[in-house]
């Protein structure tokens, strides 16, 4: 950051009221923005963080169709959802707010209004899907078909969630209505257009010249866009929910979700700074910052910049976008269809006062330059093993001992030795990578360095032993303690940005009201005499039950999508009956069953079948415990020829079916019936 500004304007990407927030959500946008603004806090400096829910958009509108209610109510219960965890969880706005709010929608208005006065759109008739039974035009989420790039079916309008590749509505094969099943056909229909094409070269100077600083994945996509060569995009839509396009003859038509959501950020601004707002927007001197993920790079790099220049009166552009890539979960892609998520407000009921784990988790594994992975049991080794056994550790070790052998109070500082010293250099050399990495963007790597901190004391209190300098030399105890908690002082300012509950705690502890990030490094930031506060833990272990369970849910959620999504195989070829009639099929009752030694997914059965007892091998060890089996009646097909598996002569095939969730289930007849009685 080579320019120095007066201020700053944090913007986040404003989250669909359709559902609550994720985690990939927070990983994405929210936690990064958040450790952003409190570090700028920290400095003193003037900053602004703005947030709130869109509101608007076919997401919301197909929800409510769904459930029978208003798009009003899917958005006043949604907002609230969000908004209360986003509270809870520490994400400290400026204000959140909602683009449904009668300020965002004269402010919307206002917008399309005046680039529609100066000529700054283009108007097209051209032809779009229509559903006929429903007599209504298809915005891209109302159609749904087979992709057709992975060839999947369900994919959307406009995106296929299971390949992730951006469509159009006209792509998908066998497309259909989201609305009424029936089979869309094409009509014509007409709207305003914003010419890309018309702010290329300004885009492409701005982007491709001016800021070559930004993150590969921002600077590369925009570059793409640019190299294709923009086009005009439509700013309205075919809809009843939104906000109107407010010139005569749309009836019927409101402004696409992806005009109205970015101006949002500039309502919000509105309505927590009714009189200044134009100081964040219009003033060269403040520095906007847009937080987003990489799917929304287009619209916030070249879309919404379009606007703000086709708007002019000197609304300044963002100084840096630094979008994330995506999370997955367990090896997945998060899906809010397939409701394969880990939900905010889920979390903080599950998980009660542990915010800053999943802060911690998120930071250290964040997307910031490659799709990354969340996964239980790495949150419970990271809790377990950085924030309990090495952070935690080592503010205890230091609050307990200086407890113990000062009575809480801090102890002056005597002469330094070298250890001393080299102790407080690396503290200041760890300030200035953090700072950096802070400064940015690289969040991962600034977290690495504030739990640096804690190692650096860790290692200092090992290497200098205080329980056992102090049976013959309580001076120097006194120094090694009271650089301890010199170093507790530092963790609190570097990790309040991204541990804020457990920095709140360690003030309480260290007899502090506010600290700054000039602050962070000082070796007399507590002055002696403090008085500490008790110890106590700043984070407990999190045990296997816990995780336990979250992973038992997610199981059930992916046997749930497996039933959802079944569909039967294709029947196989025609045969005659002649054939069948040679296979002959016994109902049998199992006298033993036992796992097959080195073999995972077989099991040993000894079948009575009402002549004799014969041996058949099954592979469904992995479905069934083999004693739940004993004395069940099954049913197998007697005659096949006898085939060796693993060194045992299987004589027969006991059947199972298939189910829809990836099960198998021994097929039994439905009342006790005769071993050996045959299956016709």
């Amino acid at each position: 950051m080579d320019k120095k500004f007066k201020r700053t304007l944090v913007t986040t990407a404003l989250p669909y009221a359709n559902g609550p927030v994720h985690i990939g959500h927070l990983a994405g946008v929210y936690v990064p923005a958040d450790i952003y603004t409190r570090y700028l806090r920290l400095r003193g400096e003037d900053v602004v963080m703005i947030g709130g829910s869109d509101e608007h958009g076919v997401p919301i509108t197909i929800k409510a169709r769904k459930e029978g209610v208003t798009p009003q109510d899917i958005v006043d219960r949604y907002h609230k959802i969000i908004k209360d965890s986003f509270e809870e969880f520490g994400i400290s706005f400026s204000v959140y707010s909602r683009t449904s709010s009668e300020l965002h929608h004269q402010t919307a208005s206002e917008f399309f209004r005046r680039l529609y006065d100066n000529g700054q759109f283009v108007e097209q008739t051209s032809k779009q899907l229509y559903d006929p039974e429903a007599k209504q035009f298809l915005a891209d989420r109302y159609v749904t078909g087979e992709c057709p790039h992975c060839h999947s079916e369900g994919a959307y309008g406009d995106q296929c969630e299971k390949c992730g590749t951006s469509l159009s509505a006209n792509d998908l094969i066998n497309p259909k209505s989201a609305i009424s099943g029936a089979t869309p056909e094409l009509r014509e229909t007409h709207h305003w257009y914003l010419p890309l094409d018309r702010w290329q070269p300004a885009l492409s100077k701005w982007i491709l010249e001016e800021h070559t600083e930004w993150k590969p994945n921002v600077y590369g996509q925009c570059k793409s866009w640019i190299d294709l060569g923009l086009q005009p995009r439509a700013v309205s839509r075919d809809l009843d929910w939104g906000v109107p396009v407010p010139v005569e003859g749309a009836e019927g038509k409101v402004l696409y979700v992806w005009f109205d959501a970015p101006i949002g950020y500039i309502s919000n601004t509105k309505e927590i700074l009714p009189d200044t707002w134009e100081t964040y927007w219009k003033d060269p001197e403040t520095r906007i910052i847009n937080f987003i993920g990489k799917d929304n790079i287009v619209f916030h790099c070249i879309v919404f910049p379009a606007m703000l220049m086709a708007y002019g009166d000197n609304f300044q552009l963002p100084d840096n976008v630094p979008a994330n890539e995506f999370l997955n979960l367990e090896g997945d892609k998060i899906s809010t269809s397939r409701n394969w998520a880990i939900w905010l407000h889920e979390y903080l009921r599950d998980f009660p006062g542990k915010q800053d784990v999943l802060r911690y988790v998120l930071t250290a594994n964040a997307p910031e330059t490659k799709d990354n992975d969340f996964t239980w049991r790495d949150f419970q080794t990271r809790n377990n093993s950085e924030l309990v056994a090495i952070l935690g550790n080592f503010v205890n070790r230091a609050v307990v001992l200086t407890h113990k052998y000062f009575d809480g109070v801090v102890p002056a500082a005597g002469n330094l030795t070298d250890i001393d010293n080299e102790a407080l250099a690396e503290l200041k050399a760890i300030k200035e990578r953090l700072t950096d990495n802070l400064d940015n963007f690289r969040f991962r790597e600034g977290l690495k360095e504030a739990m640096n901190i804690a190692r650096l004391g860790n290692k200092y209190l090992q290497d200098t032993e205080p329980w056992k300098l102090a049976k013959t030399d309580m001076a120097r105890v006194a120094t090694v303690l009271n650089i301890a908690i010199q170093i507790c002082g530092s963790i609190d300012i570097a990790c309040e940005p991204f541990l804020p509950f457990m920095a709140g705690k360690l003030k309480t502890m260290l007899g502090l009201e506010k600290l700054e990030w000039a602050d962070l490094g000082k070796s007399d930031l507590i002055a002696s005499g403090t008085k500490l506060g008790e110890a106590q833990l700043l984070f407990e272990k999190i045990e296997d039950e816990a995780i336990n369970a979250q992973l038992d849910r997610l199981d059930r959620i992916k046997k749930e999508n497996q039933v959802k999504n079944f569909k039967p195989e294709p029947i196989a070829e025609t045969i005659d009956l002649s054939v069948f009639e040679k296979a002959d099929l016994r109902i049998g009752t199992v006298v033993e069953c036992k796992p097959v030694k080195k073999a995972k997914k077989l099991l040993q059965f000894l079948i009575d079948d009402g002549l004799e007892q014969r041996t058949i091998l099954s592979g469904i060890a992995e479905h069934y415990k083999a004693e739940d089996l004993v004395g069940k009646q099954v049913v197998f097909i007697a005659n096949l020829a006898p085939r060796e598996i693993r060194g045992i002569v299987s004589n027969g095939m006991i059947l199972s079916a298939l189910n829809a969730d990836g099960s198998l289930k021994v097929i039994s007849p439905s009342a006790p019936s005769t071993p050996g009685a045959k299956v016709c």
